[in-house]
């Protein structure tokens, strides 16, 4: 077993790799815990937290934009992107409050990858040679707030994935598609880990949450400068490529996770 210090500084490379990347993270800890060991809840959600708040700076220009509320095109475009927080907390509680369970088994999760790379590639030799719409439409934001808890309801989809997916089939351009999706995505994801955090304070034992916080610290240290260099590797790559590479992996992915109990036995 690879030491502590470690097994942190992968997971944290993982969660900081595919949190915005359309590939899954939830299919990318599946094939780490098959080597590495679980870890709590709450270690998850603060690592998932610490890659959410470093891409931040990315988008200075579109959040100084928005400060801007004024401006009619600044207010319209945030109020898109608060409608489409909006209905996806709506529809979270709801899923919490029927006491939704997300699957544990791998196979739903690899079929989720496997279908989200053929929409993918599908979607882009159908959107080849079409143009683009040159903002974000009321009906684009709504649908990416839709494809969001879709990703929360069919762990493997990946939020990003569906998300961009969505949004381009509904004739947003790449680099429009990605950028809302994550500006969507970014205080989507503060208010779900600060929603589970404080749940996970409020039942913690007497004795403390029995975390390793210098670990802690270390992973979401690597989550959040892992996910800064992937974000604006992403947001300068869609400039001039497709996703079909990404639809590629995503198949690809799901084929392994489906031989992974062939390759361990159960």
């Amino acid at each position: 077993m690879p030491p502590d210090w470690l097994i942190a500084a992968l997971l944290g490379l993982i969660e900081g790799l595919t949190e915005f990347i359309p590939v899954s993270s939830t299919g990318h800890l599946l094939i780490a815990e098959k080597w590495l060991p679980r870890q709590s809840d709450l270690f998850n959600i603060v690592i998932q937290s610490g890659a959410v708040l470093a891409v931040l700076p990315l988008f200075s220009g579109r959040l100084q934009m928005l400060a801007r509320w004024r401006d009619p095109f600044a207010r319209d475009f945030l109020w898109k992107i608060l409608a489409g927080v909006g209905v996806t907390g709506v529809g979270g509680l709801l899923l919490e409050k029927f006491h939704f369970k997300l699957p544990e088994e791998v196979a739903p999760v690899a079929i989720a990858l496997i279908a989200g790379g053929v929409a993918f590639i599908l979607a882009e030799r159908w959107l080849k040679g079409r143009a683009s719409l040159e903002s974000i439409t009321w009906p684009v934001a709504l649908a990416v707030a839709a494809a969001q808890l879709l990703a929360a309801v069919f762990p493997g989809t990946s939020r990003s994935g569906a998300t961009i997916l969505i949004a381009l089939i509904l004739g947003a351009g790449r680099v429009q598609a990605t950028e809302f999706s994550f500006l969507v995505g970014i205080p989507t994801l503060l208010a779900a880990a600060s929603l589970k955090v404080f749940k996970a304070l409020r039942h913690a034992p007497e004795g403390g949450i029995g975390e390793d916080w210098a670990l802690l610290g270390l992973a979401t240290l690597v989550a959040a400068v892992v996910s800064f260099a992937a974000v604006k590797w992403l947001l300068r790559y869609v400039q001039t490529h497709t996703f079909t590479g990404f639809g590629f992996y995503r198949i690809a992915l799901g084929a392994f996770l489906l031989l992974l109990p062939l390759i361990f036995g159960k």
